[in-house]
Formats: structure tokens, sequence, C-alpha cells
């Protein structure tokens, strides 16, 4: 008895042993947690070490903290002035000194948009210091010029990795343009670039003052790294900003210096006509809204203002030249409308001839109402008198946060202080916490109800400032003030915390978004006026009855004007040419056209603005264009016999050579190209830098990187954001797999490779648990996801939606497989959508023509730098052209690796019945995951049905299929 009794302990005791082992090798954080028996997929077994990212460590100070720690430091006086051909060396940039230079008084220095340069200087005595350069912005790719800003080699606070230098834009033409429907074009944009000085300072312009930098006396190292663009540099200087006079202490000497109030002088400066700007997006624009506005016109589009939603950026600046009649004394207003920060004043700093007269003109305030309104220079009953002489002036808006920049700091300190409590918290509870269950955090988080306390002052007293400079309760206090209560209730009632989770995240992110919206700071002018003090001040509204007339007259236009059409009036001898999106970019390729294309070819283009879904029943019924742009599903049409085959046209190879090939991959039919390409997108790896910084954890650089990654996230219950579909095609492609085999008859994802990537694909979900369905901008902004796969494009998203972790975030190219060659592949399958042409076209020559030059790299690159000026960054193009994509407003950092990626991708083929595959290869994966299938037999079960599609949409359209070539379905 005893001896079985110890049989059955024994046995006991090793199965327990297996089972250990079982769970411990589902479980591993080393290593993936299922091995197949066949071989494994390349890319999934060798360690790599845990290194920390490139990335400025989290012990820099922010500029509040650094101008705290210096605050009692004296502020030498003097001017030392650094002559920028008298740098000391430079780190990966070529630096050219240029003795004659755009009217130089000494030579200068051309520096490129990557490397640094530096100089050694001698600073007199210890103390605070103002720094600044004089410049001048070279062509490049038409965005803001960028610099990292480091003293002896390190960044002497966080802010100074960013500075940023404006260039200079005009309208093209003095004049505006009309279509042949009498309705204004909008005047394109052109840099005029000239010398300017600034004042290192924030970019954000959270801070009213420029930067101040503290030097110890004697020999230093000061360096200018390149972030974005190339600019020329006459010189550097260190100095002590003048401190600007009050507005009380100026006029009280106007009289000792004889200065004269003027009489009877009224000058209006249109909106539209500004003289310089410093975006492009700075465009005229139409205001139909008012019979007030100059120039009006009841129902034609009238470029008539300037502004609105596209001048509220801080540092955006416009300038104004008037003419002035005599010396003296004059108020200066201006007619505005402010109705889309509700709740908020918006803030502009004015200057005259670029310099700001007074300490109150650096926050001259437009307050919101839902109409036009008309407004001078100061105090209602007492406007401020500026000095202007006999001649010509310039009048100078920037925008800037003002006295709301104190606000702004305050709350962007709580955001970021909540967001990384809020990560500290899920990494003990997780996302969803367990409501009975004592997780206390008081113990492991020290502090915790200390921060929620004060952060609930701290948004209070936000909330209050935000009352005093409105006047009366603010309506964009509202998200702060419900804020501050909850901390305050968390504080004190810290044990409900995990109850109230999930309403602690959305209100942290609601500040985000209210950081968002305060930040921007738009304004539409109708026009500007300088007056003599008894001149009458114009008034902002035309009356009752001409609002009426206007209100009855655009009712009634409204039945004949066609806002959407965008055609040249040519008809019989034109090529038709139809284009979705919006009526902006319509016009922009109108203006393309004429401008360029037809002087140039003497072709006639019809561009019409139609919706993309009319596009394939239009061309069934014969009554579809000559050409279309912007086209994705070309083997559809192709199919159908609908589509020229553009490969044999002459001239085809040269415009191939403008594009990766893989952009061709889904316009190809039977040996055919159906479509030129226009736009290519492809996912890349996005990473929170101070995240992976804090748990030391590197960029993942292969699938092992990311093997070790995810473990060491989820154990701080943060996840990876990788969407199933992409990894699919990731894992299959850098394996050497394929979707199709024989020319598209059948699926080859029931080769070796396809089965094993479907199972390490399924094993990658269902063992680590990584989410199938998630909103990854949201929670990669919160940092519950500081890593994800997504197509490059979500870097337009991220740069507008998500401004208090800009810098805090970049992208790379994905994770890839070592292969034999000693190289890791990083295959990726890309999105393409492009120019096709009509087979019942009939001059298909002037068709083709016209298709080479809107392909083109002029042609693409013209169209995305405007396009970013009209949309902002959010509008930044995906050209497929590769020269084209160089031109765009990437920085050179960014280029890199959108091209590193960009070599790896893979053009995903389009066949008839292709549309199963995706379908079914989704199905199988769902299968596996859910109902817990065998990945071998689902997936194999799956190809059948995709090949049986694929056979029968072959026989559809009268194609041989693989039983007539002899092969297996």
């Amino acid at each position: 008895m005893r001896i079985l009794q110890r049989k059955h302990i024994a046995a006991v005791a090793i199965i327990a042993i297996v089972a250990v082992w079982i769970v411990t090798s589902f479980i591993t954080a080393d290593e993936p947690a299922i091995k197949a028996k066949e071989p494994a997929l390349a890319g999934t077994e060798a360690d790599q070490p845990e290194v920390t990212p490139d990335t400025p460590s989290s012990s820099i100070l922010r500029y509040e903290q650094y101008a705290a720690r210096y605050s009692n430091a004296v502020r030498p006086d003097g001017i030392g002035r650094i002559e920028a051909e008298a740098f000391a060396g430079t780190h990966g940039m070529k630096a050219e000194i240029l003795d004659s230079f755009e009217q130089a008084a000494s030579p200068v220095v051309r520096t490129e948009e990557s490397g640094s340069i530096y100089w050694d200087i001698e600073v007199p005595e210890d103390g605070l210091y103002h720094f600044g350069l004089r410049y001048f912005p070279v062509a490049g790719n038409s965005s803001p010029i960028e610099r990292e800003f480091r003293i002896d080699g390190a960044l002497p606070f966080e802010e100074a990795n960013r500075l940023v230098f404006s260039r200079v834009w005009r309208n093209e033409r003095p004049d505006i343009q009309r279509d042949r429907n009498e309705n204004d074009l909008r005047p394109r944009q052109v840099e005029s670039p000239k010398w300017q000085d600034k004042s290192f300072s924030d970019a954000e312009s959270y801070f009213q003052e420029p930067f101040s930098f503290y030097m110890t006396k004697g020999k230093h190292r000061i360096e200018l790294v390149s972030l974005r663009e190339p600019m020329v540099i006459d010189y550097l200087q260190f100095f002590q900003e003048k401190q600007l006079p009050s507005y009380e202490e100026l006029a009280g000497g106007y009289d000792a210096q004889g200065y004269k109030v003027t009489n009877d002088v009224m000058i209006k400066l249109q909106g539209e006509d500004a003289l310089y700007k410093s975006s492009p997006s700075l465009y005229p624009i139409n205001d139909r809204s008012s019979p007030g506005t100059e120039p009006y016109h009841v129902s034609k589009i009238r470029m008539n203002t300037i502004g609105g939603i596209n001048w509220k950026i801080p540092g955006q600046w416009i300038t104004w030249e008037t003419d002035i009649p005599e010396d003296g004394l004059y108020e200066i207003g201006f007619r505005y409308k402010q109705n889309l920060s509700r709740g908020v004043n918006v803030v502009r700093k004015l200057y005259i001839d670029d310099q700001i007269p007074f300490k109150e003109a650096e926050h001259i305030t437009f307050q919101y109402d839902g109409a036009w309104q008309v407004g001078v220079a100061g105090p209602e009953e007492q406007p401020y008198l500026f000095y202007l002489t006999k001649g010509k002036h310039e009048i100078k808006l920037e925008v800037t946060m003002g006295e709301l920049s104190e606000v702004i700091q305050s709350v962007r300190k709580s955001i970021q202080e909540l967001n990384k409590l809020y990560r500290q918290i899920i990494m003990i509870t997780g996302t969803e916490p367990d409501a009975f269950r004592d997780y206390q955090l008081e113990k492991l988080i020290p502090g915790m109800t200390d921060m929620f306390l004060k952060q609930s002052k701290s948004l209070e007293a936000a909330a209050d400032r935000m009352d005093q400079l409105i006047g009366g309760a603010s309506e964009s206090a509202t998200i702060l003030r419900t804020t501050s209560y909850q901390l305050g209730d968390l504080g004190s009632r810290p044990e409900t915390l995990t109850d109230r989770l999930k309403n602690f995240k959305d209100n942290v992110t609601s500040l985000g978004t209210w950081l968002l919206g305060v930040n921007q700071q738009p304004l539409e002018l109708d026009y500007l006026f300088v007056k003599s003090p008894d001149a009458g001040t114009p008034k902002a509204t035309t009356g009752f009855f001409s609002r009426l007339k206007h209100d009855l007259l655009s009712f009634a236009s409204s039945f004949t004007e066609d806002y959407n059409n965008v055609g040249s009036g040519f008809k019989d001898d034109s090529v038709v040419v139809w284009v979705n999106g919006g009526r902006d970019q319509a016009q922009l390729i109108r203006s393309m056209i004429d401008n360029s294309f037809t002087p140039e070819t003497g072709i006639k283009i019809d561009l019409q603005l139609v919706d993309s879904k009319v596009l394939l029943p239009s061309t069934l019924a014969g009554k579809g264009p000559d050409v279309a742009l912007s086209t994705g599903e070309v083997v559809n049409f192709a199919m159908r016999h609908a589509l020229e085959d553009l490969s044999k046209y002459p001239g085809f190879d040269d415009v191939r050579e403008r594009f990766m090939d893989s952009a061709f991959v889904g316009f190809t039919y039977q040996n055919g190209i159906f479509a030129i390409p226009e736009k290519q997108s492809f996912p890349m790896l996005f990473y929170r830098k101070d995240i992976l910084e804090e748990l030391k954890l590197k960029v993942p650089d292969s699938w092992t990187d990311l093997y070790h990654v995810i473990p060491v996230l989820q154990k701080h219950h943060m996840q990876v954001g990788m969407t199933p579909t992409p990894v699919f095609e990731m894992l299959l492609y850098q394996n050497g797999g394929q979707y199709y085999k024989d020319e598209g008859m059948r699926t080859d994802l029931d080769s070796s490779v396809g089965i094993k990537a479907f199972k390490k694909w399924t094993e990658l979900y269902n063992n680590y648990k990584l989410p199938q369905e998630f909103e990854f901008v949201n929670r990669f902004r919160t940092g519950e996801m500081p890593l994800g796969i997504a197509d490059y494009t979500t870097y337009n998203t991220l740069t507008i939606f998500a401004p208090e972790i800009r810098g805090q975030w970049g992208f790379a190219p994905v994770p890839g497989v070592l292969g034999e060659d000693g190289e890791i592949h990083r295959e990726t399958l890309s999105t393409s959508i492009g120019t096709v042409m009509f087979k019942n076209t009939k001059n298909k020559d002037a068709a083709w023509k016209f298709i080479d030059w809107w392909t083109d790299t002029e042609a693409q690159a013209t169209f995305g730098r405007e396009l970013e000026a009209l949309l902002g960054e959010s509008g930044r193009y995906a050209a497929a052209n590769i020269a084209a994509m160089k031109q765009l407003p990437w920085s050179a950092k960014e280029y890199n690796q959108l091209m590193s990626q960009w070599e790896w991708v893979r053009g995903m083929p389009d066949v008839p019945g292709g549309y199963s595959l995706v379908r079914h290869v989704q199905n199988a994966f769902y299968s596996v995951i859910n109902s817990k299938t065998d990945p071998r037999e689902t997936l194999l079960d799956y190809v059948r049905t995709i090949n049986e599609e694929i056979t029968i949409k072959r026989k559809e359209f009268k194609l041989p299929t693989a039983e007539e070539k002899g092969g297996r379905s």
C-alpha cells in the first residue's frame, strides 16, 4: 500500500512538473510563446540587448524649471556678435562660405538641412543672455526652418530642441484673376525671401519673452543642429533684449517730442492685399456672410478677406504696407471676425516696421462673436495712438498667446503630470481594473493623493485666470473646472479611483483637446485702417435692410450658381478630366493646368469635380470622362476593357522611372499597366520616445526585438498596436511568401511559407493577446499604446491632434527578419491610387500628354506643397513620385526613415476575384482566434474557397483558369 502511495505521489509530482513546464512555455517573456514543430520563420530566435533610444534624457529641464533655477542670475549689458564665417567646425554638414550674398555686408555661411555647425565664443561674465541670429531662408521644401540649439554639446533645456525660423511668402500676382464664371481664383503663393533677425524663442509661443540662457564667464561652444530646411546665416549674437516701455510711458513723451494728433485721415488696408506672410496657407479667402465685407458680391466668389482657420498657429504673421500722408499720431483698427474660438480672446502681436512700439502692443485682443466686428487697438474709451512719419510703413500682426500663455503653461504642465500619473496607475491596475480589488495604489505610488490635490488647485487657478482674461465666465474653462473637481474628489477619496479610472483618463484626454483648441488662435480680417482720432470708425454691419436684401438675393442666386464647377469652358475639343475631392483641391489643379499645362501644350482641359462613386456606373453607361484622377480600383475597370494600357504609349519607360516598381503592381493586368501612380502609402513603426526611455527599451528593429518588447509593455499594462492584416502581409512577404501564384490563377497561401506565416500570425494574437481593433491615435497619445504599426500618413494626424507630445514621438521602418544575406528584410505592402485613361477617349495622345504632365515631378511636388499650404500639416501629400516626395516638407531625418522603408515596399497584386482573398484570410484568422480551430486546416479550407472564387471570376471574364492550365484548384 505504501509503495502504491509513493507511486501515486511520484506520478502526481511528474504531472505537476510537466504542467508547470507547459504553462511556462506559453507565458515566457523571452521567446515567442509557442514554437511550431516546423522550422520557425526567420527572425524570431536571436536575443537582442535592450538599449535606451537616442532621445533627450528625461533629466533635461523644461524651460520653466530652467528659468526658475537661474531666476536670480544677473543680466550683463553689452552685445557679443559672432560672424557666421568664423565657425569652428561642422558635424555631418558641408557649410559653404559665401563672400557675397543678397547684399550682405560681410561673408555669410550656407548651412544644410542636416548635420550641425558650431562656433567657439568668449563670454565676458556670468549671467543670463538672449541669443539670436540674422538669417536668409534659401530655397528648400517650403516648410519653416527648424534648428536645435546646444551649448557645450548639450541641450540647456528641452524647448531648445526646436527653434523655428519662418520663411517669407507673398501673392504671385498683385491682382486677383477670375475664372470664366467671374469667380475670383485663389492667388498662388510664392516665396519672397529676405534677411530677417530672430531671437531664439519658444516655437509654441508658450513663453512670451525670448529664451534666456545662463552662461558662465569664459569659453563656450554653441551649436546649431539642422532639423529641417537649409538657411544662410550672416551672424549670431548674444545680448539683452530691450525692455519695452508701457504705453503710458511712451505716450507721456509725445508732447515733449512735439508729436501732434492728425485730423481727417482714413486709410484702409484690405486684408487680402497683404504684402508678406510667414506661411503659404495665409492666402486670400472668400466671405459672403456679410454685405459689409469689401469687396462684396451677392453671389460670386470674391477673395475679400484673409486668415480665418489658416491663421491660428503661434508665430504666423502677416504684413501690410501703408502710405502715410503726414507725420503725426494715428489710431489703428480692424474689421474682423473671431467666431471659432468660443470663450477665448485671440491675441495678436503688433509690429510697426518690424518693431513692437510698446509693451501693450504685444497682446492686442480680439473678442469672440459670431458676427463681424470693428475695433481699434487699445481700450475702446481711449485707443492707443501710434506715431507714424510721412511715407511708407509696414504693419505686421503675429499670432501669439499673450497673457493666455500663463494659463496654457500651467495646464500643459498639469497634462504632463497627469498623463505620467495615469501611466503609473495602469502599470499596476491595467486599463480595466477590478473594482473589488484593493491595489494599494497610495502605497505603491507615493504622493499620488497629493498630486491629485495639487493639480486640482492648479486647474482651478487656471480656470479663474481664464475668466479674468475674458472678463466673465468663460465657456472654455468648463473642462478645467470639471477635471479640477474630479481630481479634488480623487485626492480626498483615492479608494474610488479604480471605479473612476476611465473618467479620469477621459478628462485628461479632454484637457489635451482643450489645449489643442486654445493653442490655436484663428482670426479673419476684412481690412485694417489707420485713421485720425476725429475720423469716424467704420461700422461692422450695413444695417437691417441691406442685410435683408443680401439674404434674399443670396437665396435666389443659390439656384443658379454652381460653385463646384471648375471647368475652363472648353467643350468640343478638350480632354475631359474628372477629379474627386474638395473644391479647393480641384481649383488648385485647375490653376496649375491654366498656368502650366495648357500654355505649354495648347491642349484644353475640361476639369470636372465629381464624386468617385459615380465613376464606375458612368463608365459602364458610356458617359465617363477621358481621364480620371485618384482612381483606386484600376483592375476592376481593366477587366471590363474600360481602360487604356498606358505601357504602350511613347515615353512610358521614362514615366515609369519616376516611381517605385511596387506602385505599379496593383495597376497591372494581363501584362498591361492601366494607371500611372499618384499616391502611395505604406506602414511605419510609430513609437513614443519618452515611454521607451522610461522603460529602458529600444525601438524594435526586428521581430525578435518586438517579441522582447511586447511582454515588457504588457507587464506595465501597455500594448503594441498592430492591425492584423498588415502584420500578416509582413510575416508573409518578409519570409519570401506571396499572395498569388500562376499569374494570379490561384493563391499561394497553401505553401509552407504561407502556412507558417499564418500560424505565427495567429499565435501572436492568441498568445500575446494583442488587441485586434483599437483607436491608435488616441491610445498612442495617452501612452497606453507607445508602439504601433500604422500607415505613415498617421503622421499628419498626430502633428495636429497631439500637440502636447510634440517631440516625444517618431517613426521608423517596420520590424523585419534577418535574411541569409545578413540584411534585415522589411517587406510590407502598400496602397496606391493613380490616374487612368478610358478606352472611349477620342484624343488619346492629348490625354496621355496630360497624364505625363500631371504625374511628373514638378506638377506632383507643386500640388503637394500647395495642398499643404491649404490644409496645413494635416494635408501632407503621400506622393508616389520619388523626386516629388523629396521636395515635400519632410525633415531630413523623417525623409530618410521613409526612404529606408520605401525600398522594401511591395505592391499588392489585384486579380479577378481577389476580393475573396482579403475577406477569407480574415475569416480564417477570426476562426482560429475565436473558435480555437487548427490554423493549418482552417487556412487550407479557406484557400480552397478563395481558389474557387478566383476560378469563377476568371471564367466570367473569359480568362484561362488553373484547371485549364493543368493545375489543381
